[in-house]
């Protein structure tokens, strides 16, 4: 008995592009890098005031990044990859 080879033709597709994961990890090393500007400040003496807590970087900067970084993976979840857009524009013609 001789065995058929059945070629598979069909593509795999996945939910998301190059583009989107690139955005995606953009996004969460902006978010890292708002974490670790948020992060420390404190003094090693619970009885001392630390003035390093009202700093600029901690109260604008790091909230600026961190707002930045979940715009920015919110939109690579949102963007439609380009691989989609072009299999869909074939289909169509």
């Amino acid at each position: 008995m001789a065995t058929k080879e059945i070629k598979d033709t069909t593509k795999t597709q996945f939910a998301f592009g190059r583009k989107n994961y690139m955005l995606v990890v953009a996004g969460i090393v902006l978010i890292i890098i708002g974490f670790y500007t948020l992060a420390g400040g404190g003094s090693k003496d619970p009885n001392q005031f630390s003035e390093e807590l009202f700093s600029t970087s901690r109260m604008v900067t790091a909230p600026i990044v961190l707002l930045l970084g979940y715009i920015v993976v919110g939109v690579g979840i949102m963007i439609k990859p380009d691989e989609v857009m072009e299999n869909t524009e074939e289909e169509a013609n």
